[in-house]
């Protein structure tokens, strides 16, 4: 019997601050590309939201290529475990500032560090596409999301909007994932102002994505691509703080520059290992 393929793998909670709390993802640097179905079966086995996978880049426009895989289907774009993928590297290599990933949908990604207050509050800027919503009725989705949302959008990246008329509206969503499941792969994200929230943010959301095999995503990268062109129209200005009500929670630094999004995290590691194969 041959010996067993090892491969390197860290676990990172990306927008946190503390374990147990953010997203976790897996980050695994590879030498050379899998079989997509091996890609998809390690993503499987991991079990968590995204598996980012990781090879070194030769066409000298990033440091590497970066692709996500959640335990069921390969997605367009994933901020979490951009984070974490940079976290990883950054941590890795203490003398660089930035990294750079070039993807296949979503163009050329950053992640670069960012000091904070003290000597342990470093944390990480990220640039991510900017993708405004536009108006359109989704009674389905309301139904299946339930309360009584002021305002609907969409992006056509697989993007829903449900925006509602408070914090709390939001955090007493009860959705009917079996409903929401049949949408395939549609991100759907609930959202709300802040005032008033315990946790201090200006606005407030949640994000399901029951058909990549996702019923409530912890805290979503992706859905601030959209949260933030929506609400920096909204609020009048190009920055501010959100927060994602999850059963674990996260913080997000929101900026929208131009048609790109800027946010802003810390990461946490977790687990460092092999993957045997």
């Amino acid at each position: 019997m041959s010996a067993a393929r090892r491969l390197p793998i860290s676990q990172v909670d990306a927008f946190a601050s503390r374990p147990f709390t953010g997203n976790p993802a897996a980050v695994m640097p590879l030498e050379e590309w899998l079989g997509d179905g091996v890609l998809q079966a390690i993503a499987a086995e991991n079990n968590l939201a995204e598996t980012a996978f990781l090879v070194p880049d030769e066409s000298g426009e990033a440091d590497y290529e970066l692709r996500w895989f959640t335990p069921t289907v390969e997605v367009a774009l994933c901020g979490h475990a951009t984070l974490a993928s940079g976290h990883v590297l950054l941590s890795a290599a203490p003398w660089r500032q930035e990294m750079r990933f070039r993807t296949r949908k979503a163009g050329i990604l950053q992640v670069s560090r960012v000091a904070g207050d003290g000597d342990d509050d470093e944390g990480y800027r990220m640039a991510l596409p900017a993708y405004p919503p536009a108006p359109k009725a989704m009674p389905d989705i309301v139904r299946a999301l339930g309360g009584d949302p002021v305002e609907t959008q969409w992006h056509p990246g697989g993007y829903a909007i449900i925006a509602y008329r408070d914090a709390a509206s939001v955090r007493a969503l009860a959705p009917d994932f079996r409903a929401l499941k049949e949408g395939v792969d549609v991100l759907y994200i609930a959202t709300a102002p802040g005032d008033g929230d315990p946790s201090g943010a200006d606005v407030v959301s949640r994000a399901f994505a029951p058909g990549a095999g996702i019923d409530e995503d912890p805290v979503t990268g992706s859905a601030h691509s959209v949260l933030t062109p929506y609400w920096a129209a909204r609020l009048g200005r190009d920055r501010f703080a959100a927060y994602q009500a999850s059963a674990r929670g996260g913080h997000v630094g929101c900026r929208l520059d131009g048609d790109m999004v800027e946010l802003t995290g810390r990461c946490v590691t977790t687990l460092v290992g092999d993957f045997l194969l």
